[in-house]
């Protein structure tokens, strides 16, 4: 039997192949992006009494109006502006789910997505097997700034969606106001969609505020704001997400939506509802990440690993420059099989695989984990 494949240059993961390489040679994974830690027993709590109280049949399509509205009011307090919970917000399977389904509801064939590298890897794939094209804009290391004046020489009227994802995974950097104005500008007058993946947005540093893009009415006027429970809450595996967006394009997503998965996780959904009624439960997460990424960094100081620390995100990219010039998919296997300790190489998420020699470790570990890798670290 012979097909053409959508997306013949697409194979496994680096997050599949890194995370099985740890688990044979049994060393420590900083890899994927999960903690190793667990979930507040009072968030399992509440799932357990909303399975009990029988919410375990189909949630409404857009999802439990209770969360909904804890979404709501959660924008509310933390940007002094929100969305509607009835036309505004709908709750998904995970973010990777909502960003694939705005992609799918809005990228036609030949139409232009902005993108800008190291990109999570989730974008390229759900833009091609929609028939569209990526544009992809280079960041450099070590900072990962954006150059707008190159933003605005490839943006045109083919330009269908830009996506961002701030704080950025796996660079670690964020937006800042000038960043998000500079959008602003760019977009004003056009019919260009903005994809925002923010769903670090409760893990930024020293100070730094999140620039959510509901801060700022004209993009949020054209844009999507994709998040993550998983990722707040350190459950990655219960994939739930949301997504919102003003009436005119959350319409188009939820006919993508109601075929694709029509609707997720009823229980769990009861429990967040209740569980965000406590803002500090996600306030507090910054200050609780940049703990274990401070340690980290102090813990690994006399190494050979160059850095800039992240301004966000549970990743921290480490410049492997002074110690090899071998290629750094090359080096982050080596690395886990003699090493025992994985890592994920970025140039898997670049242009042309550009290879900056720099390695992503995810810090949202315990302090014994974090203090074994660090001895691994110092003696490389």
């Amino acid at each position: 039997m012979k097909h053409q494949s959508k997306l013949p240059n697409v194979g496994t993961t680096i997050f599949s192949v890194m995370s099985a390489l740890a688990n044979k040679h049994d060393a420590i994974n900083l890899s994927q992006g999960f903690p190793n830690f667990n979930s507040d027993n009072k968030l399992k709590e509440l799932v357990t009494k909303a399975m009990h109280s029988g919410y375990n049949q189909y949630a409404p399509m857009p999802g439990n109006l209770d969360l909904r509205e804890a979404i709501a009011n959660k924008f509310d307090l933390l940007y002094g502006t929100s969305y509607k919970p009835d036309t505004e917000i709908t709750v998904t399977a995970g973010a990777t789910q909502a960003i694939y389904t705005i992609i799918s509801a809005f990228v036609k064939q030949d139409d232009e997505v902005i993108i800008f590298r190291p990109a999570y890897d989730c974008y390229e794939p759900a833009v091609k097997i929609n028939g569209g094209k990526t544009v992809s804009i280079q960041l450099e290391a070590p900072h990962y700034n954006i150059n707008w004046k190159t933003v605005e020489s490839v943006f045109t009227n083919k330009t269908k969606l830009i996506i961002i994802n701030t704080p950025q995974n796996p660079s670690g950097s964020i937006f800042s106001e000038k960043d998000m104005e500079a959008l602003e500008r760019i977009t004003k007058n056009s019919n260009c969609i903005i994809l925002s993946d923010e769903v670090y947005e409760h893990i930024i540093f020293d100070g730094l505020q999140h620039q959510s893009i509901c801060k700022f009415p004209n993009l949020k006027s054209r844009s999507f704001i994709t998040a993550s429970f998983g990722k707040t809450f350190h459950n990655t595996g219960w994939k739930l997400g949301y997504c919102c967006a003003p009436k005119v394009l959350m319409d188009e997503f939820r006919k993508v939506h109601q075929f694709n998965v029509f609707s997720v996780n009823h229980p769990m959904q009861k429990a967040l509802a209740e569980y965000l009624k406590t803002p500090n439960r996600y306030l507090e997460l910054s200050q609780f990440y940049q703990d274990k990424r401070d340690l980290f960094l102090n813990l690994i100081a006399a190494s050979r690993f160059k850095f800039v620390p992240a301004k966000g995100t549970y990743f921290q990219v480490l410049d492997f420059s002074n110690i090899t010039t071998a290629y750094d998919v090359d080096f982050a296997k080596r690395l886990t099989i003699e090493n025992k300790i994985a890592s994920i190489p970025l140039s898997v998420f670049n242009d042309n695989n550009r290879d900056d020699k720099v390695l992503r470790f995810c810090f949202a570990k315990t302090e014994d984990t974090l203090k074994q890798a660090a001895e691994i670290l110092n003696k490389i």
